[in-house]
């Protein structure tokens, strides 16, 4: 006979009602707001557009985007803008205010401007192009023994990927022929994680069998032996972002269930530093754009680190569980380093070094100051955003998950948060606040993992229920369903030029998904 649950005490029912009232909290915009004069100008070439214009003062992000896609004559295909106001439009050296929500709630009520003020809104497109939603699998491409646990696109272009299964092997795929092209065979056990360098010349594989290997991407041979180092299994990997590399020096973390963290040196192929502070498994390690590595615990502990002597400089604590993941608002830049849609890639080093640099810095920028935000996810059903750069204060708790959260992503232009769960739901958040946005809601079993469009307009999620779906993300609806997979999806990617989709699970076949 099933259990049934006792109805709840008088207690719990107050302590959720109190619960949905904060996280209900809105603040309402006056109606009655005097109009501004505004001027429109591009970010890019510094171009007025539209003269002067008046608008009321309590317009929205959303309506400043409505009028800029009209001035343009874009309303049929709609480019998403983002707007700021520099606090002294003469001087390009001023701080700047992002209008996230509105012009009051940005701009007036703080005081930064009156009504009285000319305002000077900057535009940026959100995205260099657009994405279009995949809709079909293009092919089912088997050839691993066992499910597939990790999948990773190139960061070059989308024609190559690389997946780690159960079989003790990892694969590199040509996803234009769509065929297999190399069997990375060394593994003893379970090929955990895989991740390729930023300069998409080297794959690393961790593997449950403690070690881990690095292949050269092109050939797929195994350069040298297995790096033995680590007692127990690696959980994750992460490079070092190509601007911080020293020249012709590749460097990359691994964490590891042995509560240790590891930094390699992949051109001598030995440990240079382990840093442990943790008491108990490292779940995911991130190495950040401005130097720091961040690794999220089952101690309930996030750990911030110095990449450069290992030392540990903060430690977060909140979360009242493990943590089991962790992403950085700058992800998408610090793993697309200099390479670009098009496939044009910078002459010399130098070039290449200048081009990833700037990209994270503009990426990273918000009101004139880099910043570096955190996301992690928990057992304990909520994820905290952090600024580790700032404090060890989180910026805000993301409540809503009614069971563990198991995989957070960024947005690549930084902008959103996607929670995937397994209480069936994706979550969308604000990235710059943390406020709840939407929940996607279609699956009908735990959710395992959830990637973004290069142009964050479109999410996929992979699913226990066997299916991705891909969903608007701006209206928070479900855009296609992608049946396909005979048993659950553990591991989704999105090719960072936008054009393929690749998924992988327990059915042990690749599946590529196009438009």
């Amino acid at each position: 006979m099933a259990t049934v649950l006792p109805p709840k005490s008088k207690r719990q029912k107050l302590a959720d009602t109190k619960r949905t009232r904060e996280q209900q909290d809105i603040e309402l915009i006056p109606e009655s707001v005097p109009n501004v004069v505004v001027h429109l100008r591009a970010s890019d070439t510094g171009d007025h557009l539209g003269g002067e214009l008046h608008i009321p003062g309590n317009s929205t992000a959303q309506q400043l985007d409505l009028l800029v896609n009209k001035l343009l004559r874009t309303e049929d295909d709609r480019v998403p803008y983002t707007f700021s106001l520099p606090t002294d439009s003469a001087n390009p050296e001023s701080s700047i205010i992002d209008i996230t929500n509105d012009l009051w709630t940005s701009v007036l009520k703080p005081g930064h401007k009156t009504t009285e003020d000319v305002l000077t809104l900057v535009y940026t497109p959100q995205a260099v192009f657009r994405v279009r939603a995949v809709s079909r699998c293009s092919s089912a491409i088997a050839g691993h023994g066992d499910a597939i646990l990790t999948a990773q696109f190139s960061p070059a272009s989308s024609s190559r990927m690389a997946t780690g299964s159960g079989d003790g092997t990892a694969r590199v795929w040509d996803c234009d022929t769509e065929t297999p092209m190399h069997t990375l065979k060394g593994h003893k056990s379970w090929v955990l994680c895989v991740s390729w360098s930023p300069d998409a010349k080297y794959i690393a594989t961790g593997s449950m069998d403690n070690t881990i290997r690095l292949w050269d991407a092109k050939t797929g041979k195994a350069l040298g032996d297995a790096m033995k180092g680590h007692t127990k299994w690696i959980t994750g990997l992460s490079w070092e972002p190509y601007h911080l590399q020293k020249p012709d020096v590749h460097r990359f973390v691994s964490s590891s269930k042995d509560q240790t963290i590891r930094i390699w040196n992949a051109t001598l192929r030995r440990v240079e530093l382990t840093m442990s502070a943790h008491s108990a498994a490292v779940t995911c390690v991130k190495w950040g754009g401005i130097g720091f590595i961040y690794s999220a615990s089952q101690d309930k502990t996030i750990k911030v680190w110095d990449s450069k002597d290992g030392k540990l400089l903060h430690s977060l604590n909140a979360h009242a569980h493990w943590v089991n993941h962790l992403a950085l608002s700058t992800d998408f830049v610090l793993r697309i380093a200099y390479h670009d849609h098009t496939g044009k890639v910078p002459a010399t080093d130098e070039e290449k070094v200048n081009k990833a640099k700037e990209r994270f810095e503009k990426a990273a920028t918000i009101g004139g100051e880099i910043v570096e935000r955190l996301v992690t996810a928990s057992d304990d059903f909520t994820m905290y955003l952090w600024e580790p750069k700032k404090g060890t204060k989180p910026v805000a708790r993301l409540l809503g998950h009614q069971k563990l959260v198991n995989h957070v992503s960024f947005s690549p232009n930084g902008r959103l948060i996607a929670s995937a769960s397994f209480d069936n739901h994706v979550k969308l958040w604000d990235g710059r606040d943390g406020k709840f946005i939407n929940t996607l809601r279609g699956h009908v079993a735990p959710v395992y993992q959830c990637a973004f469009s290069a142009d964050s307009r479109l999410l996929v999620s992979s699913s226990k229920d066997t299916t991705l779906k891909i969903w608007d993300v701006k209206t928070g609806k479900l855009h296609t369903d992608l049946p396909g997979h005979q048993d659950e999806v553990f591991a989704v990617d999105w090719s960072l030029d936008g054009k393929k989709v690749a998924s992988g699970g327990k059915d042990k076949a690749v599946r590529l998904w196009k438009h």
